[in-house]
């Protein structure tokens, strides 16, 4: 196979980062973004020599105007879509938001309408399948002090 055939073969997936926060009632922080139908978590995708964590940083700070410690990884999902191609998508633990820090929250209001915590249980309601799924395993996965590989959203046992 030659270099060219080997390179056309190889993946190139697209990367987001996010990061969950909570409050101290356990119920996780959702944005509400002016660009689309359904609530997301505060993330965004890589750009060209950044890491995922230096993304989540990144982007933690443009739409919620704030720069908490962002803890360790949590769930990683290979999640790949017919209109975008592959994608890698990353959660990281951003722990519970002091009062402090949620007062001094200031949404990036072209892109984001609002947040506000929501219970685990209302999350499926809340935002697309997928998304609810990759929430939930970084979620438990943070729970039991784990990381969660997954696929599509759910969780792939080892082989």
């Amino acid at each position: 196979m030659s270099e060219n055939e080997h390179e056309a073969k190889m993946a190139h997936p697209r990367m987001a980062s996010g990061a969950l926060f909570f409050d101290d009632q356990g119920q996780v922080l959702l944005l509400e973004p002016t660009y689309k139908d359904y609530r997301d978590i505060p993330g965004g995708y890589v750009e060209t020599g950044e890491s995922p964590l230096q993304a989540c940083v990144r982007e933690v700070r443009e739409e919620l105007g704030i720069a908490p410690a962002i803890g360790r990884l949590l769930a990683v999902d290979w999640a790949p879509s017919p209109a975008e191609g592959d994608k890698v998508l990353y959660i990281f633990d951003g722990g519970t938001l002091s009062p402090e820090q949620e007062r001094a929250i200031q949404l990036e209001t072209s892109e984001i309408r609002a947040y506000a915590y929501h219970s685990l249980d209302a999350v499926d309601s809340l935002t697309i399948p997928r998304l609810a799924r990759r929430i939930q395993a970084a979620a438990t996965a943070r729970r039991a002090g784990l990381v969660s590989y997954l696929e599509r959203g759910q969780e792939v046992a080892p082989q």
